[in-house]
């Protein structure tokens, strides 16, 4: 048996192999009027596409826990019931297929209020749809990003309230794993980092304080959120800068301290805070910082990166690597890349009945 097609079980859920999906931003819901941020036809497409491919578990993109918490306005909400509605149909697809939902809840930060990828992703403002994003500090991303606004520390309380509402929403809209979204320079990122960070009340300066936050909507989300139900972390491991970032050290005494208050698995990513930074990418390129969280922790892992061949997907969960992979721009390309890979390595991946003849 395939390594990387045997089940994987976190509290009371079953995964039926360690081929995931991550959030993918489509940034293809209605920017205003009461369809904004709800899922529609080409998000059901698209998620039911890769279920019916055999993906084991598919986290739905980044899914704004308020409105100017969007990376884009046309991006996901789950702030109000009408999203929950829309959402159902998605999730019950996909548990049908017999692929397990999840869903990203995240705030932008700073790098909220952008236009869609395809039309360059510039901040846009009130005549595009935008509004003025917020913060830990005042300090733009780059310069095409706006300087953001400060939170108070009510306002911070606030978001920390929204992200707990965001995860009785997903409980509601069949979702069966919450993923907090951590990484690649949004608000939590933001916080955690000390490059974007100058803060010097409760939740700025030390360690301690930058993690506050982070913590106390782990903690707000574990409290509503089911303890037969896994909760996901997501995390930039490194920024790549050579000083004055949040670094791969940092990583694993944090990954620690997340598993104490309740996080179930790391979903171990990088970059996204500190802009013109050189990365060094290639295949698998990510897949050290899982690995080291792995070695020296309890906590699972998913590792996510440049993973595109099935021999090497396996390697990663046979190594002791990662507990699951994440495979991105190769399940855009490839919707079916679990089935194909099950043949590759004579794993087995439920295919639907309607496709008897592909097999």
């Amino acid at each position: 048996m395939s390594a990387l097609f045997e089940p994987y079980t976190l509290r009371d859920v079953t995964i039926p192999n360690r081929v995931w999906m991550p959030p993918m931003c489509q940034y293809s819901a209605a920017p205003e009027g009461p369809e904004t941020g709800v899922p529609g036809d080409w998000h059901f497409a698209h998620y039911a596409a890769r279920a019916a491919g055999g993906t084991g578990l598919i986290i739905v993109e980044a899914t704004g826990v308020s409105p100017e918490g969007r990376i884009s306005p046309q991006d996901l909400g789950i702030w109000n019931d009408t999203q929950v509605e829309a959402f159902r149909r998605i999730t019950r697809f996909l548990v049908s297929q017999g692929t397990v939902p999840a869903i990203q809840l995240a705030h932008a930060g700073r790098k909220a209020s952008t236009g869609q990828t395809w039309k360059g992703g510039a901040a846009v403002g009130p005549e595009a749809y935008g509004w003025q994003p917020v913060a830990p500090s005042a300090v733009a991303f780059d310069e095409r990003h706006p300087v953001p606004s400060e939170l108070t520390v009510a306002q911070i309380q606030e978001v920390v309230g929204r992200f707990a509402d965001a995860a009785r929403r997903a409980l509601a809209a069949g979702f069966e794993i919450v993923e907090i979204h951590g990484a690649h320079g949004y608000l939590i990122n933001e916080f955690l980092s000390p490059h974007s960070n100058h803060r010097t009340d409760a939740y700025g300066g030390s360690y301690a304080n930058r993690t506050r936050f982070a913590l106390e909507v782990v903690d707000a989300v574990r409290e509503v959120w089911p303890d037969d139900k896994p909760l996901f972390f997501r995390i930039s491991a490194t920024e790549w800068l050579e000083e004055g970032g949040w670094t791969a050290d940092d990583t694993v005494r944090f990954a620690r301290e997340l598993q104490a208050h309740g996080v179930d698995l790391l979903d171990v990513s990088t970059g996204g805070n500190a802009s013109g930074v050189r990365i060094p990418t290639g295949p698998g390129y990510q897949v050290p910082f899982a690995a080291r969280v792995k070695a020296e922790t309890s906590l699972p892992v998913a590792a996510v990166g440049m993973i595109t061949e099935a021999e090497q997907a396996e390697k990663i969960i046979t190594n002791g690597e990662a507990d699951a992979v994440l495979l991105g721009r190769e399940l855009l390309r490839n919707p079916s890349w679990a089935r194909h890979a099950a043949r590759e390595l004579g794993g087995e991946v439920r295919v639907p009945d309607q496709y008897h003849r592909s097999v």
